[in-house]
């Protein structure tokens, strides 16, 4: 793969001709796109299972009544929702594999070679992120419960860390100035980040409470602070979109380049 280039719109096909036959596809709506796949396929999930299991999908140990399934019962109890978000996580698995690639470039580029240590930190739990994602998604907790909470636990922990620290990078660790869409990139990380926290502990709270006083409507606050940690996550990452505005992948006989 070439290497990537900073502002430039042309493709370097350097020494060679141009394929016949090529697609180039803006980054920043591959990007969208990405992330598109699974928030249409958890709010069909959340909504399938509203809809179509409801009694099953939102009964709790003490019969309480609820509104809202959790994660889990949404994604993975029934079909056609296991089917969907399975499909729709396996796509952007791929996906994001390339950005991981496109992220280890960018990095290279514009940071100080002392932040090597905490680039490699961002990167590894970007890549445990995206494989627990899969694991939670693929092993679901009817089929083997203690390795989908593990693969549960992991997501929520490795997508702290990388939002804690691509965040930290962002700000204290670039060697180049940040142009208009890196900056807003930069804000919507912060928000995304705080959010994502808020929720968190929300969920939380909310779970411990469900626990200990068993009240109506109180795990659907859970399921409801669940689904927002899943939002912000999406939108942390969407600010893919913007590090890579002037990015292109292009697609020809000869194989997949960035330019």
């Amino acid at each position: 793969m070439n290497r990537m280039r900073l502002n430039s719109d042309y493709i370097p096909l350097i020494d060679e001709e141009a394929p016949r036959y090529r697609i180039v596809i803006p980054f920043k709506k591959l990007a969208w796109f990405t992330v598109a796949l699974p928030f249409f396929g958890f709010i069909f999930c959340v909504v399938w299972s509203v809809t179509y299991n409801f009694e099953h999908a939102t009964s709790t140990h003490c019969n309480v009544y609820n509104v809202l399934p959790s994660i889990s019962a949404a994604i993975g109890h029934y079909e056609p929702q296991r089917d969907v978000w399975k499909t729709a996580i396996a796509i952007q698995a791929v996906i994001r594999a390339l950005i991981f690639v496109m992220y280890y470039y960018y990095y290279q580029q514009t940071t100080y070679r002392w932040a090597q240590g905490v680039i490699n930190i961002a990167l590894f739990s970007y890549a445990v992120e995206n494989i627990s994602l899969v694991t939670l998604s693929f092993w679901t907790s009817n089929q083997n419960y203690a390795f989908h909470k593990l693969s549960f636990i992991t997501f929520l922990l490795m997508s702290f860390v990388h939002m804690m620290v691509a965040t930290y990078i962002c700000k204290n660790c670039r060697s180049t100035p940040r142009d208009p869409s890196e900056s807003k990139s930069s804000v919507l990380k912060v928000r995304a980040m705080l959010l994502n926290v808020i929720s968190i502990l929300s969920a939380c709270y909310f779970f411990w409470r469900h626990n200990r006083y068993c009240e109506p409507f109180v795990y659907s606050m859970f399921a409801f602070s669940e689904y927002m940690v899943v939002m912000t996550n999406m939108l942390f990452h969407l600010t893919a979109a913007w590090d890579f505005a002037e990015r292109r992948l292009l697609i020809s006989t000869r194989g997949l380049r960035i330019v």
